[in-house]
């Protein structure tokens, strides 16, 4: 894996809080503001990927809560 994958220019491009909820578009990913997040080889993965990721979110969200 490249280590400096994701350090374009000092810019973070990993996802936030804000990003939620992951929208499937066809065969691609965006945030609910309509910003492009991936690309899937089919709508279906894509589905797949926006709704494990969605959960993931909100699991991390129910941790922070409990904690």
């Amino acid at each position: 894996m490249d280590k400096d994958r994701g350090k374009d220019a000092g810019k973070d491009t990993g996802l936030t809080p804000d990003d939620f909820p992951i929208e499937a578009d066809k065969d691609k990913l965006r945030t609910h503001k309509g910003e492009p997040v991936a690309s899937a080889e089919s709508e279906q993965i894509a589905d797949q990927m926006a709704e494990r990721l969605n959960e993931h979110a909100h699991q991390e969200e129910q941790d922070r809560w409990s904690a």
